[in-house]
């Protein structure tokens, strides 16, 4: 069988991380090398090419990779006839307007026709104007698009953020957000038809890792007649599993998945009950 080839970013913020769940989903990546252009993983049909995140796309479209994982804000810029199989949950951001501190600029309002936008998203700031009804001039940048503004290149930046913490360093505001984006594992449209029993095994095991996130596996002994109790504040799956243990007095064994943001108040709750040897165990990957 023809070997599945996974295109991922070769540096960047999607970069580790996508490298990340690919190992922590069971396929780990072996004979990574500094300048890497190429990796095996410990499935013998699947090998990875590391590209520009911004031409993944191209790749995945063109069939030079059956996968990819890129950002969604590259696949609006390049409108790549992909298809796309699960946002990652990492890389979130947002892409946004932003006008110098200093500028008349407070609002989409105040864009006057040929206001200068420096953005490396030619593509996507276009639309965006002319749905505005806002005629632009696009100066396309590559990175640093923040200097733009202060050095008489724009009057506006259209630029990806997190925390807005770099646009504020470098006295920018934001003056409207077009969209948000994330990392997108996407597949060219005839590999998912041709190696579709392999491409569905690599969304399991990574769709294994995206709903384990956050999640404990808790295990407890609980006296018997308390059980009625720790089944209230026992959030499960599907519900607690309960299994009798051989204790001189009467006792369940009771374990659940419970989610980090109640993990504490389950934990502190069930002992003021009476649970006692308590287990936690971060869960690594959920098949469901």
């Amino acid at each position: 069988m023809p070997r599945l080839k996974i295109a991922l970013p070769n540096k960047g913020r999607l970069a580790e991380p996508a490298i990340d769940i690919l190992n922590r989903a069971g396929l780990k990546l072996t004979d990574l090398t500094e300048r890497r252009l190429f990796a095996k993983t410990v499935d013998p049909e699947i090998e990875i090419l590391f590209v520009r995140a911004a031409d993944i796309p191209e790749y995945v479209e063109t069939g030079a990779a059956d996968l990819g994982i890129t950002g969604y804000d590259l696949l609006m810029e390049t409108n790549a006839d992909v298809k796309s199989l699960l946002d990652l949950g990492f890389g979130q951001a947002r892409l946004v307007v932003a006008a110098s501190e200093a500028s008349d600029i407070q609002s989409i309002k105040d864009v006057k026709p040929k206001t200068r936008v420096a953005t490396e998203f030619p593509s996507i700031t276009k639309e965006y104007f002319e749905k505005k009804g806002i005629r632009v001039e696009i100066v396309k940048v590559s990175g640093a698009a923040e200097v733009a503004p202060h050095v008489g290149v724009s009057d506006l930046i259209v630029d990806l953020t997190s925390t807005g913490t770099t646009l504020k360093v470098n006295r920018l505001n934001i003056i409207d957000q077009i969209l948000e984006t994330s990392a997108r594992l996407i597949a060219n449209k005839e590999s998912y038809q041709t190696k579709r029993s392999k491409i569905e095994e690599v969304i399991t095991a990574v769709k294994s890792v995206i709903i384990a996130a956050g999640k404990y596996y808790v295990m407890m002994n609980v006296p018997k007649e308390k059980l009625d109790q720790i089944r209230k504040i026992m959030p499960g799956m599907a519900g607690p599993t309960v299994m009798d243990v051989q204790a001189e007095k009467p006792m369940v064994a009771v374990h659940a998945v419970v989610d980090e943001k109640d993990l504490s108040k389950t934990i502190n709750g069930a002992k003021k009950i009476g649970a006692r040897d308590i287990l936690v165990v971060r869960i690594e990957r959920i098949v469901s």
